[in-house]
């Protein structure tokens, strides 16, 4: 079709303005084959990517996952999908202004914590236990979130994601805060599908973790600006704390509130960035971005009043992984009937002569 042909061209011609460390949609790789090849699609690869992660199962299991607060009667408390739509925007608010590829940041933003469980990192913590327990090595959702693209979603098919998006979402960890983010613009497939295989088994390695694209570390610093002003609100809300208590060395440089916080954060990115193959932050804005992150983990996250409760959810993990370990072993119930019953016989089809 000759309108088909144009769109693809305007495609085409908008990535002529990306920054020279802009990753390219024509290198967009994916380990399997697909039937219509990226310059005879209207979509993008990248820009597919992001609609197949919104349209997976996983995608819609964000929906009753919480935040930092969980078992809060209060609808207006963050909850996991809510978070990812806040790391996609700012991400891509960063993005467009660094002249970077949004359909990348976008599929990378929405799809980085697919993996998560409930309850948070405090659910993470019950499922590392018992991972742990059982020898089966760790358990981190940045590495579960790439096992849910590419092992578990379309019944055990994946959903055959470039591996631009899955380095992205592998490498987002914000927990770990950094003054400069420098991708490892080298890093090949292969080197990917190691990373992901040692961060299941070494201890500490998830620390090491460097995204082999810009975008992919636009997304990791986004992910700590989208919840460290967000978390504050929220705590604010269930009467945690007061907006008073954050230190005055603080919110005079990135302000009390949120958008203040989210504001001034961006804008400093964005001025140390711009025309860079790596992101930074000033001095100032970094030091007291990290003063605010020790802040929230003292007053928010490891806050005795907050009730984590992390025993009674280990209870009910260890509970339901026993229940479901069973099934598999006696292969019934849910997991051998909608699961590894349809995902041998689609193996099995594929590999018959």
């Amino acid at each position: 079709m000759e309108l088909e042909k144009i769109v693809m061209e305007n495609n085409q011609e908008l990535e002529k303005y990306f920054s020279s460390y802009a990753c390219q949609t024509e290198k967009a790789y994916r380990f399997k084959q697909e039937h219509r090849k990226n310059e005879f699609n209207v979509r993008p690869a990248f820009f597919r990517d992001a609609d197949r992660i919104l349209h997976s199962n996983a995608y819609s299991c964000y929906m009753d996952k919480t935040q930092v607060f969980p078992l809060i009667n209060n609808d207006l408390i963050t909850h996991r999908g809510l978070h990812v739509q806040f790391v996609s925007k700012i991400a891509r608010t960063i993005g467009r202004s660094l002249r970077l590829n949004e359909d990348l940041i976008e599929a990378i933003g929405l799809g980085h914590d697919l993996g998560h469980s409930p309850f948070g990192h405090t659910g993470e913590r019950c499922l590392n236990t018992i991972s742990q327990n059982y020898h089966m090595g760790l358990f981190l959702h940045n590495a579960q979130s790439v096992r849910v693209l590419n092992e578990v979603e379309n019944k055990g098919n994946g959903l055959n994601i470039t591996v631009q998006v899955m380095d992205g979402i592998l490498c987002h960890n914000g927990e770990f805060l950094c003054k400069k983010y420098e991708p490892n613009y080298q890093k090949t497939p292969k080197e990917f599908l190691e990373e992901y295989r040692r961060t299941w088994l070494e201890k500490g390695f998830d620390k090491t973790l460097r995204p082999m694209t810009l975008e992919g570390c636009v997304v990791r610093i986004s992910d700590v600006i989208a919840y460290i002003g967000r978390d504050i609100e929220d705590a604010i809300k269930v009467k945690l704390l007061k907006r008073e208590d954050i230190p005055e060395e603080i919110t005079q440089v990135l302000g009390s509130k949120n958008s203040e916080i989210i504001d001034a954060l961006v804008e400093d990115l964005i001025e140390n960035s711009f025309d860079k193959p790596y992101l930074e932050f000033s001095k100032e804005k970094y030091m007291a971005l990290k003063k605010l992150l020790e802040f929230n983990y003292k007053h928010i996250y490891s806050n005795p009043k907050k009730e984590d409760r992390e025993e009674l959810f280990l209870g009910m993990f260890e509970g339901l992984f026993k229940a479901l370990l069973d099934d598999v072993s006696q292969k019934t119930g849910r997991i051998q009937t909608f699961f590894l019953a349809r995902k041998i016989e689609k193996v099995s089809k594929r590999n018959k002569p």
